[in-house]
């Protein structure tokens, strides 16, 4: 017996891991080999904006140790900008660079073009809407469980 609930679960960790898949290929087709595709996604995420690391890693939901390191090998490699608060000393922000932002900019045409092969392969806008509008009832319903103690896990052996 399957659940839809749980393949939903598995499909949609399989696909964000494809997609980063589809990412890797594309920045080695393009010769572009000093940044990985989780760190593309960071500076398309960071986009036109200037952030702290904490603030990306709320936006982007990625784990914040993660994200400090990939932050650092983007400054490293001219992705972005580093640079420290004028009010708060010990906030950093970052920003693209110009090297950032024309890869952001590839990023979007990319997305762009997918979006255009999507509608012509038998997928258009108004089903992925709908499966949008899924996802975000999904997000909502995990959202609320935090808050409720749905499962007693008091009854599971500790090892």
């Amino acid at each position: 017996m399957t659940m839809p609930y749980y393949d939903s679960i598995n499909l949609i960790e399989r696909l964000h891991r494809q997609f980063l898949d589809v990412l890797k290929v594309e920045l080695e087709r393009a010769g572009i080999l000093d940044i990985n595709n989780v760190q593309s996604m960071i500076l398309h995420n960071i986009g036109t904006d200037e952030l702290t690391v904490g603030e990306l890693t709320v936006r982007g939901y990625y784990l914040g140790s993660n994200v400090s390191y990939n932050v650092k090998k983007m400054v490293e490699n001219g992705y972005l900008i580093q640079e420290r608060s004028v009010h708060d000393k010990r906030s950093v922000r970052v920003k693209l660079s110009d090297k950032g932002r024309e890869l952001n900019d590839a990023i979007a045409c990319l997305y762009k073009k997918h979006g255009e092969r999507l509608a012509s392969s038998g997928l258009p806008n108004s089903r992925l809407e709908d499966l949008n509008q899924i996802l975000c009832d999904l997000e909502t319903f995990w959202g609320e469980q935090m808050g409720v103690g749905g499962l007693s896990l008091s009854s599971v052996k500790k090892i």
